[in-house]
């Protein structure tokens, strides 16, 4: 496991962690179809873009970097990344809900209705497309790559905490950074509350530039999500259906049927997440070299991504084309790539075995409709 990797695995260890402790405390009902899309929620496609915001600041960095830190000490420029890092952030997603193109691909994040670790995660898939002007500021300031990719972390990391969905007021903090009550409010399905907050770690820029609100009143009944929008499973369809209605082109209600049981999609998207870190392990950043097999691995991912999402929603042909993908994952992977870890050689036919079990579990609830 490298340094790409492992955040990933943490990231699901704490999103379904919270939501196992959700669900144990029993305060409120654990909606696992939710959980399931926001972690599926593009993030192959996510991925492929980070590599490609990756590869233009290291572009601009080699280029038209002015160096203004050569002669001054690594804090200086450590401090001056965290710091622009952040106010780059707030305009990027204060912009993200004022102009309708760049709502195209935020509002994905908003449709979530459930605030937890997992809507911290929840994207379209091109949500790091967009962010690439925003941050080449540190590019051509002279912060190396290296600095920028730590602190996006440090920042990224901030950002899935405050999504969270135990954390209270956080006392003196409130005045100085952005926490989970503030977001909260960000989050809450009124217009008037949805357009503030819009920081990602310091406070500071909304308060100066005028968007910060505070927590409304407990005693208000309030929710999270978009009004009117009913989300499917599908990353697909809810990273593509914003550009479409954007168009004016009409689009009919996704259509949600009784998918497998939540432990069914829950443990498929988790063996899933296997080949998915297998690809970041193997390839990284992705674009020193793309070959074949790269090509091929990426393209299976995201056809396994799309069919679990219209797995849980239930929709037809879903359990033989999630069966056909995840019998395909491990001769792709074990035969045609040579992955011969001991890791490789369990959980690639443990995922062919989950499809196999997706596809004879419904035939026989159909044998049993038909005999009823």
């Amino acid at each position: 496991m490298n340094e790409l990797t492992l955040p990933i695995v943490v990231m699901l260890a704490l999103v379904f962690g919270e939501a196992l402790l959700v669900k144990w405390r029993g305060k409120e009902t654990v909606n696992w179809r939710d959980v399931v899309f926001n972690v599926n929620s593009g993030q192959m496609m996510l991925w492929l873009f980070r590599g490609l915001e990756v590869l233009c600041y290291g572009l601009v960095s080699r280029t038209a970097s002015l160096d203004l830190f050569a002669d001054l000490p690594a804090a200086a420029v450590w401090a001056f990344a965290f710091i622009a890092w952040d106010f780059g952030f707030y305009w990027l997603h204060r912009l993200h809900h004022q102009w309708p193109l760049l709502w195209a691909v935020h509002s994905v994040h908003h449709h979530g209705e459930h605030y937890n670790l997992s809507l911290g995660v929840r994207n379209s898939w091109y949500s790091s497309l967009t962010s690439i002007p925003f941050f080449l500021l540190l590019a051509v300031a002279g912060v190396p790559l290296s600095v920028f990719l730590a602190v996006s972390i440090l920042h990224y990391t901030v950002q899935f905490f405050n999504h969270n969905a135990f954390t209270g007021r956080l006392g003196i903090l409130e005045r100085l950074f952005v926490t989970p009550s503030h977001h909260r409010v960000h989050h809450l399905r009124e217009r008037r509350f949805a357009n503030s907050n819009y920081g990602g770690t310091l406070i500071l820029w909304d308060k100066l530039f005028g968007s910060f609100t505070r927590q409304p009143p407990a005693r208000d009944e309030h929710h999270y999500g978009v009004k009117g929008y009913t989300a499917s499973a599908n990353p697909l369809r809810e990273s593509n259906a914003p550009f479409a209605r954007l168009l004016g082109l009409r689009l009919t209600p996704p259509a949600v049927r009784p998918g497998p049981a939540p432990q069914i999609i829950v443990s498929g998207t988790l063996l899933l997440f296997i080949p998915v870190i297998g690809y970041i392990q193997r390839y990284g950043y992705g674009y020193d070299d793309i070959g074949r097999e790269q090509t091929a691995l990426f393209v299976l991912l995201v056809a396994a991504s799309v069919m679990l999402g219209l797995l849980s929603d239930g929709r037809r042909g879903s359990r033989v084309g999630w069966a056909a993908i995840t019998c395909l994952m491990p001769l792709l992977c074990l035969y045609g790539f040579g992955w011969q870890a001991m890791i490789w050689q369990i959980s690639l036919p443990a995922l062919a075995l989950h499809g196999l079990l997706v596809l004879l579990m419904g035939g026989v609830k159909t044998r049993a409709v038909r005999h009823g």
